[in-house]
């Protein structure tokens, strides 16, 4: 089983700026989403984050340093954070062991931790295992924003935003290897998307199916107040 993490916390987030200066500090029912995506990746069974900072790092950083986690928490920041979300995971590389698998998730979802643990136990495969949603038209899903997947059983045929025919969601979790990172150092501008797409082409993308797991991106008001809503429900 997977046991460390990588959690990207780069982004600008500006969407949800009228709500946190900083996306990762953005309360939902209390608590920054850092401390739900830390905590989620604790009970998930996860012994070690490395998480990368960039947009508001030094606030992200004394907000992580001035707290007791139940987990090993780790700091690396990305070059710049205005590169595609690829960067960001490349900045983490040096910090693990050469061919170690890792899960990868990102800080502005609110994901239940049995996703986490699933794509734990599941491990990379040939190279990275995404964990999807197969619900299409699932009311907490931005259709304009999501990015869907086209699969052929458990392999990815095809990946993106507006991508059509689709038949998932990517969740935002993953478990990856060594050949997606080989497959960012390909690339001029590094996205998860696109190196994503290399995998696929050469057959070693799959997919674990999510569908009865809850997760929400909050990425703006809207979603904000879906998932407080979630989260008061619970």
């Amino acid at each position: 089983m997977i046991e460390t993490a990588i959690l990207l916390a780069a982004g600008e987030g500006s969407r949800l700026r009228p709500a946190a200066p900083f996306k990762p500090l953005c309360p939902v029912d209390g608590r920054p989403l850092i401390q739900h995506a830390l905590q989620g990746l604790a009970a998930a069974g996860m012994s070690r984050a490395i998480v990368v900072l960039g947009y508001g790092a030094d606030e992200i950083e004394g907000y992580l340093r001035s707290n007791p986690w139940p987990i090993f928490v780790e700091m690396v920041r990305v070059e710049d954070y205005r590169k595609p979300n690829g960067s960001s995971l490349l900045a983490a590389e040096p910090l693990l062991q050469r061919g170690e698998q890792t899960l990868l998730a990102m800080c502005d979802h609110l994901v239940d931790p049995t996703l986490y643990r699933r794509l734990a136990h599941a491990g990379a495969g040939y190279g990275a295992r995404l964990g999807v949603d197969r619900r299409l038209g699932h009311p907490w899903v931005d259709p304009e924003d999501v990015t869907c997947v086209q699969t052929a059983g458990d392999v990815i045929l095809a990946i993106g935003k507006g991508l059509a025919p689709h038949d998932c969601y990517d969740t935002g979790v993953f478990a990856i290897g060594k050949p997606l990172f080989d497959a960012l150092h390909m690339l001029d501008a590094p996205s998860l998307t696109e190196g994503m797409r290399i995998l696929a082409a050469q057959g070693r993308a799959q997919v674990v199916d999510c569908s009865d797991l809850d997760w929400i991106d909050v990425d703006d008001a809207p979603a904000l107040e879906k998932a407080e809503a979630w989260q008061a429900g619970r």
